[in-house]
C-alpha cells in the first residue's frame, strides 16, 4: 500500500512539472522590445511581473538575449512581441517557445499595419499613437485570457486610463504638427522609421539613408548621392537621425556626398535610461514632437 501511494505521488509530481512546462497560465509577462515593455506594464501595473529583454538605448534589430533570458521566455504566460520582422535576433526564440505552447502575441499584426515601397511590412507602428490605442486593447486581453491570477477589472482600468493618456499625447501631435506649413511636411531620416507618423499627420517621408526599414543594412555611395539629390531637391532643412548616431550620421553625408545639411537626433527605435528625455513610450513621442515642429519651422 505504502509502495502504491509513493508511485502515485511521482506521477502526481511529474503531471505538475508537465504542466509547468507548457507555457499556459504562467503568471509573467514577457516583452522583447523596451517601447512595448512600457506599454505593456502600463497596462499590467502590479498584477503580474513584466520583464522587458531590450534594454535602454538598444537597437531592435539586432539586441541578443542571455540563456537566462531564454529561460524566462519559455516560461512566461505570455510573450509580446512586435511581429513584423523587427527583433530579428531573436524571432528564433520567439517561435521556439510558441512552438512549446508559450501564448504570444505579435503586436503589430494587430493594427492595420502598412508596408514598405517594396511591400515589406513596417514594424515601426508605435509613431502612430491611434495604432499604440489598438494595441493597449489588445494587449490587455491577451493578459486577461492568458496571465495566471491577475485581476480583469483591473487590467481593464489600467488600459482605459493608458488609452485616454495616448488619446492626449495624439492631441497634441495634432496641434503641434498643424503649425508646420504643408511644404514643410518632409521627413528625411537614417533609416526608415516614421512611415506611419507621416501617414497620421501628413508628412512626405522623403528618403531615408539607409534604403529600407533595418539598421543591420549600409548605404551605398550611389545611395548617398541620390539622398543628397533628393534632398536639396526638395529644400529639406534638417534630417533626422536615431540619437544614438546624428554626428556620424552628418559626416557620412558630408564626406561622401557633399551634402552640409542640419541633422536633429529623435529617439526612434529605442528608450532611454531615466533623464535622456525618453524614458517612457509618452516622454519619447513628446520629446520627437518637439523635435520634429522645432527642426521644420525653424527659418
Amino acid at each position: 500500500m505504502k509502495r502504491r501511494v509513493l508511485t502515485l505521488f511521482a506521477v502526481a509530481l511529474l503531471a505538475v512539472a508537465g504542466c509547468s512546462g507548457s507555457g499556459g497560465g504562467g503568471k509573467s509577462v514577457v516583452v522583447t522590445t523596451n517601447i512595448l515593455g512600457d506599454i505593456t506594464r502600463a497596462i499590467v501595473g502590479d498584477q503580474a511581473e513584466v520583464t522587458v529583454l531590450m534594454k535602454p538605448n538598444a537597437d531592435p534589430h539586432s539586441f541578443g538575449i542571455s540563456a537566462q533570458q531564454a529561460a524566462q521566455v519559455e516560461r512566461a504566460g505570455l510573450i509580446v512581441y512586435n511581429g513584423l520582422g523587427l527583433e530579428e535576433g531573436m524571432l528564433r526564440t520567439v517561435r521556439t517557445a510558441e512552438e512549446n505552447g508559450v501564448p504570444a502575441l505579435p503586436a503589430g499584426e494587430r493594427v492595420n499595419p502598412i508596408s514598405y515601397a517594396d511591400n515589406k511590412p513596417d514594424p515601426h507602428f508605435w509613431t502612430d499613437p491611434a495604432r499604440v490605442c489598438d494595441a493597449v486593447k489588445t494587449i490587455a486581453d491577451e493578459v486577461v485570457a492568458h496571465v495566471g491570477g491577475v485581476d480583469e477589472s483591473v487590467i481593464r482600468a489600467n488600459a482605459e486610463r493608458y488609452r485616454g493618456e495616448i488619446e492626449a499625447l495624439d492631441r497634441m501631435m495634432t496641434e503641434k504638427f498643424g503649425g508646420i506649413p504643408r511644404e514643410r511636411r518632409k521627413l528625411v531620416t537614417n533609416h526608415h522609421v516614421f512611415g506611419y507618423l507621416a501617414q497620421r499627420f501628413g508628412f512626405e517621408v522623403v528618403g531615408a539613408v539607409i534604403p529600407g526599414g533595418t539598421t543591420l543594412a549600409s548605404p551605398s555611395s550611389s545611395d548617398l548621392k541620390a539622398l543628397a539629390d533628393t534632398v536639396r531637391a526638395a529644400g529639406v532643412p534638417v534630417i533626422f537621425a536615431d540619437s544614438s548616431q546624428p554626428d556620424r550620421l552628418a559626416r557620412v553625408l558630408a564626406e561622401q556626398a557633399g551634402l552640409h545639411v542640419q541633422v536633429a537626433p529623435l529617439f526612434s527605435e529605442s528608450l532611454s535610461e531615466p533623464g535622456q528625455g525618453a524614458a517612457t513610450y509618452l516622454e519619447m513621442m513628446r520629446a520627437n514632437t518637439e523635435s520634429i515642429t522645432t527642426g521644420l519651422t525653424r527659418s
